[in-house]
């Protein structure tokens, strides 16, 4: 196991690019399985999750072949259905909550299909019913079978429906999109993801022959076609890269330019940095941050006391909520934190308590946060990363404090950051990977 040294304290200085977007990654990489032809994605991000994705890919079959730095071309024939029901297969599906999304598009071409409850974040409960319930209203039935863990589910014939999601589950509408583009007749989803990350699935499965109305809002009407044909698809810069950047520059005192940003698909995730009392600008498609000594949290119009809560999009990510957490720690001013969709993802507020933050854990759902105002910095720890986002908060607190700090259980980080220790060295930062 391997773990972070981090030197805090340094100003950081210069320009940093975001990653291609990791949630998009695990979405666009299943849709490969749509069709027999080549499908070559760019900006594909060099990060776990999406290594771990790309194994189990060719481990059932896909042929893949690296075309560029960051570029990979897919390629799926007949996959593999015996290695489906193997131990190896469960081990690596198991690891990786996106494997669920490989369901949709085996349903869709061959009918059936095989799903081991997923792994991923340990930040609570995290229900499948809307992928099941979205995939049976297209006529799949599921078996379960408890010694194995394992559901098989069959399709011989997707038939599109009419259906209300019980809730806007990103990955869920991407496996239900996936499955409804070679169904017959038309699929109606309502409370649809809008996530862009959904919106450039969808376009990507048009410009592969697919159908598809309403992109971009949360109510897609599909027309199910006979056949996908391949294509080349670009992936978006990672937003959650792009806030935890600028969270990265608010809390060191730093001068930070975030570059090629896709600005456009950012949604409000600027505007609540601005309420954090971050100064942001806007450079064509980058981002810069000035350095700040201070940085004051603005209140509501009423006065009371500012309030940051995440909801499905175009609301406030909750992948950020981490972010946002830690960086009001050494604003001026207080701060309720509301994370309402996970109800395990606020517990690492702890280590941040340890490290001399003010901050009162009102319940697995809400955080209270006293802001510092810098005038007393944090204290170097060593402390472990329970999940990718929390490990980046962790991080960013741990560049900013007094001292040195340790972090382990890194995997955690390394799952949807690339190489995040040697891009914050390039910025200057006291960073460097050690084994335990």
């Amino acid at each position: 196991m391997s773990s972070f040294e981090i030197t805090g304290g340094r100003k950081l200085a210069g320009e940093i690019t975001p990653q291609g977007a990791k949630n998009e990654a695990l979405q666009v990489i299943c849709a490969c399985l749509l069709t027999s032809e080549k499908v070559t994605i760019h900006n594909i991000p060099n990060i776990l999750d999406v290594n771990k994705l790309v194994d189990l890919l060719e481990s059932i079959g896909v042929k893949v072949t690296k075309s560029g730095q960051s570029s990979f071309t897919f390629q799926a024939g007949e996959l593999d259905f015996d290695f489906l029901r193997t131990r190896d297969f469960r081990n690596k599906a198991g690891s990786l909550r996106g494997s669920i999304m490989i369901l949709g598009p085996m349903l869709a071409r061959y009918g059936k299909g095989f799903v081991y409850i997923p792994g991923g974040d340990k930040i609570g409960r995290r229900r499948l019913d809307t992928h099941f319930i979205g995939l049976q209203r297209l006529g799949a039935s599921f078996e379960y079978h408890p010694l194995e863990q394992l559901y098989t589910v069959v399709a011989p014939d997707l038939i599109g429906d009419y259906m209300l999601l019980d809730e806007a589950s990103v990955t869920g509408t991407a496996n239900i999109l996936m499955a409804a583009v070679m169904a017959k007749g038309t699929t109606t989803i309502f409370n649809a993801a809008c996530e862009p990350y959904i919106s450039q699935l969808c376009n990507m499965l048009v410009s592969m022959g697919a159908i598809i109305d309403g992109i971009g809002s949360n109510l897609l009407k599909i027309t199910g076609v006979e056949k996908l044909h391949g294509c080349e698809h670009t992936l978006l810069s990672d937003m959650i890269e792009v806030g935890s950047f600028i969270g990265l520059a608010a809390m060191t005192g730093s001068e930070i330019t975030i570059k090629s940003v896709n600005y456009q698909q950012l949604g409000l995730i600027p505007e609540v940095f601005k309420r954090m009392g971050i100064k942001i600008e806007r450079r064509d498609d980058d981002i810069f941050v000035p350095a700040q000594e201070h940085y004051e949290v603005e209140t509501f119009m009423d006065g009371s006391i500012m309030t940051v809560a995440d909801a499905p999009w175009p609301g406030f990510t909750p992948d950020l909520i981490s972010i946002v957490l830690v960086i009001a720690a050494q604003a001026k001013g207080s701060v309720l934190i509301h994370q309402k969709m996970f109800e395990s993802r606020l517990f690492f507020v702890d280590k941040l308590i340890d490290m001399g933050a003010k901050i009162i854990l009102c319940d697995p759902h809400r955080a209270t946060v006293i802001g510092l105002d810098h005038q007393y910095p944090l204290r170097g720890i060593r402390m472990s990363s329970p999940d990718i986002r929390a490990g980046v908060a962790l991080l960013i607190a741990a560049l900013s404090a007094n001292g040195t700090s340790i972090i382990d259980n890194i995997e955690q980080i390394d799952r949807g950051y690339q190489e995040i220790d040697v891009r914050l060295q390039n910025l200057g930062a006291g960073i460097r990977r050690i084994s335990g």
